[in-house]
């Protein structure tokens, strides 16, 4: 394991610089590093990703979606996002049910 044990020195230099280099800022954590490293090495960057944002479904999309499962109790999640053009995630999310 010389690769580890390699990037795990690193890591250690790089939290030590940090401190030297930053006295004035809360100090960092080996584990803070490694989360660091695995972004960059995923993403090629350490920009703050945005997150995904919850979707947001207008009042008559969601009537829509009610009264087709009014009409038809049994539609699948995905039909009804089809139909909708919307995610079937977005859909199930939406906690609509038919009452029979």
């Amino acid at each position: 394991m010389m690769g580890y044990c390699d990037r795990a020195q690193t890591q250690c230099e790089v939290v030590r610089l940090f401190r030297e280099t930053h006295p004035d800022l809360p100090p960092l954590n080996q584990g803070t590093i490694s989360k660091i490293e695995a972004q960059y090495r995923q993403m090629g960057h350490v920009r703050k990703v945005p997150s995904k944002r919850q979707a947001v479904v207008d009042d008559d999309t969601k009537l829509n979606l009610l009264l087709a499962l009014e009409e038809n109790p049994i539609t699948p999640a995905r039909q009804l996002a089809r139909d909708s053009n919307l995610n079937h995630k977005t859909v199930l999310n939406l906690d609509i049910e038919a009452t029979t």
